[in-house]
């Protein structure tokens, strides 16, 4: 009875062993990047299977993107994402839209959302980030010659203070929350609204550190307030599809090798200097 117990018991294990063999020979292996049946598709394999990575952008942020009026566009993440579809092998589709339906926009339309897009809690809520290319933060720019009275948010945040801001994004959120005592006019030209400034239309515009540092240039008269010392810490980093953490860890390997090579402060400079 012992041995045929014991005999019993060795074809079940041998046939165990057998259903699991069978099972890892059935199961395609993953070596060199393919999928199995449980493996959920990424953004990269549609991407390379269209031939077509969407980008939105808002056209407006200059340096990093600004639309030409002619179909075009151009700035730093405009660079940077068509390095991003060379390494991908594949061509740029860019989908206009505005800081208001940035992420609506992004979710329904595009693999990616670039352009001077700074990270928030509020927006990782549907969307992931890439690691942040370049560190900035919201700082005033003024007339040159009212520089010195506009050095801190209390010197700003006063009724007869005319603070302007283009609508939705982060610069509305930071007037709303910081400024509550200025006067605020929201502006929807975010290339025109300097010269609202300049014209004297207006004093203040509390900005990307980055963007004041361009439109000084771009604008004389018109000079930047303590963009080394920003009011705020702030990042810029680019929209990725939520959850998707294989496209997410290839866009991050690109934007590491990029800056570890140079070629995005080449980009970078090629822009601000």
């Amino acid at each position: 009875m012992i041995k045929a117990v014991s005999i019993l018991a060795g074809a079940l294990l041998i046939a165990a062993a057998g259903m699991v063999n069978a099972q890892t020979v059935a199961a395609p292996s993953t070596a060199g990047g393919a999928m199995t049946s449980a493996t959920p598709a990424s953004r990269l394999d549609e991407i390379l299977a269209r031939g077509v990575l969407r980008a939105c952008t808002t056209g407006d942020y200059k340096p990093y993107s600004f639309d030409k009026g002619d179909g075009q566009f151009e700035g730093i993440d405009i660079d940077m994402t068509e390095s991003l579809a060379r390494s991908l092998g594949v061509k740029v589709e860019y989908v206009k839209t505005s800081w208001s339906n940035l992420l609506n926009d992004f979710v329904a339309k595009c693999d990616v959302a670039v352009g001077g897009v700074s990270p928030s809690l509020e927006r990782q809520k549907r969307a992931f980030f890439t690691q942040p290319y370049a560190v900035d933060g919201k700082t005033p720019i003024v007339r040159c010659d009212e520089v010195n009275k506009y050095q801190t948010v209390a010197d700003i945040d006063r009724p007869a203070t005319r603070v302007i801001v283009n609508p939705g994004g982060t610069n509305e959120r930071f007037a709303r929350q910081y400024l509550p005592h200025a006067t605020l006019t929201v502006y929807p030209d975010n290339v025109a609204i300097f010269k609202q400034i300049l014209t004297g239309k207006a004093d203040v515009m509390v900005t990307d550190a980055s963007e004041t540092l361009l439109q000084q240039k771009l604008n004389p008269g018109l000079c930047s307030v303590h963009p080394d010392k920003p009011f705020q810490y702030g990042e810029k980093a680019w929209l990725l599809p939520r959850g998707d953490v294989v496209f997410q860890q290839y866009v991050d390997q690109w934007l590491h090798l990029a800056q570890a090579t140079g070629e995005y402060r080449a980009i970078s400079d090629k822009w601000l200097k």
